[in-house]
């Protein structure tokens, strides 16, 4: 039996509500039609006020406010107000644990959210479906505390050191957050793709054959812990992955999106 294996017959795992499984399960529906995601979260009062604000504050560049749902998906898509939907539910089915700063904690899984979109787009890969991954990623380390609260202090006595907290996970553990959290969406039906992506996150060359989305989201956790540097912080990144995604150095410097961009979670 694996270390994760052991690790989730002591989790307690979150509790997602219907609405929410609804939306994941569209994900696996490739004939899904706008009404089907528009009457799931319409369901919900309260996630259709928190993805109606999310949409008003995502920095779509928007000339009107949203006020329907309706409008929310004319105006950013079918995609983005199923993807904010399950955010919203994920925000309330994880909160955040004594030891760790909320604004911090989901300011630097929405910075990973926004670069792995916009890595997926240069890498020719699903740009939803790698935002949702990377909103993802850190998920798994509220798991790993809320479980084992004695390893808090450990992983993260230095949290802006990219790649730092999978090594220190990995040496405590066995195992790191973002396999944790592929566990979780396996157990949860998310579709393969997302499931093997986050597997693969904290060290996708070692996974062979290479998912692409895990180098992706590898990549991103990088950026999100260098968040607010320059684009040079692109020659600091892993060359190899880099290589393997046939993404181009240049043009990640010049493209690089500012992390103001990035959906605000406060908003939810």
């Amino acid at each position: 039996m694996s270390d994760l294996s052991v690790f989730f017959q002591s989790v307690k795992l979150p509790v997602m509500p219907e609405v929410a499984h609804a939306l994941i399960r569209t994900l696996h529906e490739e004939d899904i039609v706008l009404g089907d995601v528009r009457n799931i979260v319409a369901k919900d009062p309260t996630l259709t006020a928190k993805v109606l604000r999310a949409a008003n504050s995502a920095g779509m560049g928007l000339r009107r406010e949203v006020g329907t749902l309706d409008a929310a998906i004319a105006m950013i898509g079918m995609a983005q107000v199923r993807t904010l939907a399950l955010t919203a539910c994920m925000n309330v089915a994880f909160p955040v644990v004594a030891g760790l700063k909320r604004s911090e904690f989901w300011a630097n899984s929405m910075a990973c959210a926004g670069y792995a979109q916009w890595l997926a787009g240069g890498a020719g890969l699903d740009t939803q479906e790698a935002w949702l991954a990377g909103m993802m990623v850190r998920l798994g380390e509220l798991i790993i505390v809320q479980t084992a609260p004695d390893t808090l202090e450990e992983l993260e006595q230095e949290p802006h050191l990219p790649g730092k907290r999978w090594q220190i996970e990995q040496r405590l553990l066995g195992f790191t957050e973002a396999q944790v959290t592929a566990e979780l969406a396996r157990r949860w039906r998310f579709p393969a793709s997302i499931v093997r992506g986050l597997d693969t996150a904290s060290d996708p060359l070692a996974a062979p054959p290479f998912c692409p989305l895990g180098g992706v989201l590898h990549l991103a956790g990088w950026l999100a812990d260098m968040a607010f540097s320059t684009p040079e912080i692109v020659d600091a990144l892993p060359d190899e992955v880099i290589a393997k995604l046939n993404l181009d150095h240049d043009w990640m410097r010049s493209h690089m999106p500012p992390p103001e961009s990035f959906f605000d979670i406060s908003s939810l």
